[in-house]
């Protein structure tokens, strides 16, 4: 198939574009490059760099030639953030995807894939399913919570085969391959360069949750894992006209069983820094990834904490400055 994969210079579009590319299909790869990285793009991959509000650009890219499907990551990804300047968040994660969602429609590409997330879920003390009571808590998750309903009407109205991968907390390190923000804010990332020396603390926000240790508990689901999601629902979109699936490993780790492991894997003394609670986090956020197990035979292949902490600091250490 030819993938058209906005965001493709970022953290998770990158990798699953190299991993398209793997599998044989052909790719082009949209970025502004705000936040993503041109060392990232993979090789072999088409590579238009602009922004999905350009609608020139975005029209010219999507209809110069025939799409199988479009595979969208180009959004801000920061929920405390979004706490702060709803109107980004609400201009690229929701507007700019219309509009993507839109010239996909007029280009007659006819399958859409996109990266969505579990804050669009409430908190909850049992496993996430797809069928959990939805409630963002940030307007981060409400923007992605948006784009998926905007996609099920161009789905009823147009005949657009779209697919909604919930992620629970992206994290570790492929080969040549790793998370690099500008600047760090995800827990991971940002505890490793506590080890490498380059921070001086790691944050934990708030520690007067009503979880076992106080702090916010997540399910942490490894990049791979996410790829091989991707793959899958594209395939299975050729059958299916709405998937919605939640990716995570199924078990939760505290912000505190985080950083102890960072400092058990690196070897590395992590010092800490306890912070009032910030607007817009979750008390706790596990999926269950059961349907996605059962439909398309999907299973996470590192689902612990500690294999994947692992590969992101063997990432790192490697690649300090990430893609610089």
């Amino acid at each position: 198939m030819n993938i058209f994969v906005s965001g493709g210079a970022g953290y998770i579009g990158s990798a699953t574009a190299e991993a398209l590319l793997k599998a044989g299909h052909t790719v082009t790869v949209y970025d502004s490059l705000v936040t993503g990285h041109r060392q990232a793009v993979p090789e072999g991959a088409n590579f238009i760099q602009a922004d999905l509000s350009d609608s020139h650009m975005l029209a010219v890219a999507l209809t110069t030639e025939k799409y199988d499907a479009v595979m969208h990551f180009a959004a801000f990804i920061e929920a405390g953030e979004s706490m702060k300047d709803p109107g980004k968040f609400l201009r690229n994660n929701l507007v700019n995807s219309i509009s993507l969602i839109d010239m996909a429609v007029k280009a007659r590409v006819p399958r859409f894939v996109l990266s969505s997330t579990a804050a669009v879920y409430q908190s909850s003390e049992e496993p996430l399913t797809e069928e959990s009571p939805l409630g963002p808590t940030n307007t981060y998750g409400f923007t992605k919570l948006a784009v998926e309903q905007s996609l099920d009407w161009y789905r009823q109205i147009n005949g657009l085969h779209f697919a909604a991968l919930r992620y629970f907390n992206a994290c570790g390190a492929l080969p040549g391959r790793g998370e690099a923000h500008r600047p760090e804010s995800h827990l991971i990332p940002r505890v490793l360069q506590v080890a490498l020396g380059q921070a001086e603390y790691a944050y934990i926000f708030g520690t007067d949750y009503p979880t076992p240790d106080g702090t916010c508990i997540r399910d942490y689901i490894h990049i791979g894992d996410l790829v091989s999601a991707h793959l899958l629902a594209l395939e299975a979109l050729g059958e299916r006209d709405k998937l919605t699936y939640n990716i995570g490993s199924g078990t939760g780790y505290s912000v505190r069983e985080v950083i102890d492991t960072a400092a058990a894997v690196s070897g590395e003394e992590i010092l800490v820094k306890e912070m009032e609670r910030r607007p817009g986090d979750s008390a706790r956020l596990v999926a269950s990834s059961g349907k996605i197990r059962r439909e398309l035979g999907w299973k996470p292949q590192h689902d612990s904490i500690q294999d994947i902490i692992a590969s992101a600091w063997a990432w790192h250490k490697e690649h300090p400055r990430g893609y610089e």
